[in-house]
C-alpha cells in the first residue's frame, strides 16, 4: 500500500492518499474507513439525461470526481474490490449532489480518505505500506541441476537468482548438494516469511532435507508444491494454483492461533491473563496488558454504535498502546478469531496478574 499525506480538511480531520496494491490492501482499508468518512476519488456514474431533445436511454455513464460521506462499507473478497457507499458531498457535476454513490475501489485505484486517523488505524496503514517495500513470501524452484529463487512482490514476482549446475554423468557434472548449497544461501539471505519450494519430481523434496540440515530456520518455513517446470513457468504454476494466499494465510493463521493458545492456558491456569471488555480495560488501566488481543468484526461493531460494550473500544486500544503493550487485531474469518469472539471479543495477556 502506498500513502501520502494531503493536508487537512475544513474541519481539521486529516486528508491523507491511499492507494491500495493488493487484495490484502483492501481488506486492511475496510477495517479503516467508517461512517462518516470523506473518500475522494474518480469513479463513472449513470446519468439520466433530462433534456427534451434527447431519447431517455435509460441513462449512460460519464466519468466524473467525487468525494462520498461513507455509510458502508463492503469488502468482496472475491472480485478484489472494496465497495465504499454513502452521499455525493462534493463532484465534478453539482446536479449529482446528494445523491447515493459506491465508489468501487481496486488494486491501484488512487483515493483520498479524509477523517480522523486513530492509532491503531495509522499503524495498520503503515504495516501495509511497509509490506510493499518487503518480500514476505519466496517461490524457488528447483531440479536436477538447476534452480530458481524468485519474490513475491507487490505487483507480481521478480526474480532473485538464477542457478545452474549440472549434476549427473560428464565432464561438468557437480555434485546435486553444491546446487541445493547455493540454493540455500540465496534463501538465507531473503527476509521472508514463507518459502514455497517447488518443482517436478522428487528433487524438491531432496533439496528440503539438505535445507534442514544445513540451513537452521528454513524448513520450518517451506512448504512444497508440485510443479511441471521451474524457474518462470514454475512460479506461474505456483501463482495459478494460489499457492501464496493459502501460506500468508497460514502465516497469519499461525501467528494468531499461537496468542489464543497461550491465552487459553493462562486462562485455565489462573495466571496472567484476562477478557471481557470490563476486565481488560481495568487490566489496560493498570498498565497491565502485555498484549491485547480484539476481534476485527467487533471492533468495528463499537466503533459504529452497534456493539454492546460499556467501555469506548477506541479508549481501551489508545491506553494500552500509551503503557507500552501491544495490540493484535484478529481475523474474524479464522478460527483463532472464533475463539476470541466467544470470550467477548476481546482479551490480553498480562505482564502481571491482576487480582
Amino acid at each position: 500500500m502506498r500513502t501520502e499525506q494531503r493536508g487537512y480538511g475544513e474541519d481539521g480531520r486529516q486528508r491523507r492518499l491511499v492507494v491500495p496494491e493488493t487484495t490484502d490492501d483492501l481488506w486492511h482499508l475496510s477495517h479503516v474507513l467508517e461512517p462518516g468518512d470523506l473518500v475522494e476519488g474518480d469513479t463513472t456514474r449513470r446519468i439520466q439525461r433530462d433534456d427534451e431533445n434527447l431519447r431517455d436511454t435509460g441513462g449512460e455513464r460519464e466519468h466524473m470526481h467525487v468525494t462520498i460521506a461513507v455509510e458502508d462499507v463492503e469488502f468482496a473478497r472475491f472480485a478484489n474490490r472494496l465497495r465504499v457507499g454513502g452521499e455525493i458531498v462534493d463532484a465534478s457535476r453539482e446536479d449529482q449532489l446528494g445523491h447515493h454513490h459506491t465508489l468501487n475501489v481496486e488494486e491501484r485505484t488512487e483515493v483520498v480518505v479524509e477523517k480522523e486517523f486513530k492509532p491503531d488505524q495509522t499503524e495498520r496503514l503503515a504495516e501495509a505500506e511497509a509490506a510493499t517495500d518487503a518480500p514476505p513470501v519466496a517461490i524457488a524452484t528447483v531440479e536436477e541441476g538447476a534452480a530458481a529463487v524468485h519474490t513475491v512482490q507487490q505487483y507480481g514476482t521478480e526474480e532473485y537468482v538464477s542457478l545452474t549446475k549440472p549434476t549427473g554423468k560428464g565432464e561438468y557434472a557437480r555434485p546435486r548438494e553444491e546446487l541445493f548449497d547455493e540454493l540455500g544461501e540465496a534463501l538465507a539471505r531473503l527476509d521472508t516469511d514463507a518459502i514455497i519450494l517447488a518443482g517436478p519430481g522428487f528433487t524438491k523434496q531432496d533439496a528440503r532435507e539438505y535445507l534442514a540440515t544445513e540451513f537452521d530456520g528454513l524448513d520450518e518455513k517451506i512448504t512444497t508444491v508440485d510443479t511441471a517446470g521451474i524457474g518462470d513457468r514454475g512460479v506461474h504454476e505456483v501463482l495459478k494454483r494460489g499457492a501464496v494466499e493459502d501460506v500468508r494465510e497460514e502465516a497469519r493463521i499461525g501467528r494468531e492461533a499461537s496468542l489464543i493458545d497461550e491465552l487459553t492456558e493462562r486462562i485455565a491456569e489462573g495466571a496472567k491473563a484476562t477478557y471481557g471488555p470490563d476486565q481488560t480495560m481495568e487490566a489496560a488501566e493498570f498498565g497491565a496488558v502485555e498484549t491485547l488481543l480484539i476481534l476485527d468484526e467487533r471492533l468495528r461493531a463499537e466503533r459504529q454504535g452497534d456493539g454492546d460494550w460499556e467501555i469506548d473500544a477506541n479508549d481501551l486500544i489508545e491506553t494500552v498502546e500509551q503503557r507500552g503493550g501491544d495490540v493484535t487485531v484478529f481475523s474474524n474469518e479464522f478460527e483463532p478469531g472464533q475463539q476470541l469472539s466467544n470470550l467477548g471479543g476481546v482479551a490480553a495477556l498480562l505482564r502481571y496478574r491482576l487480582d
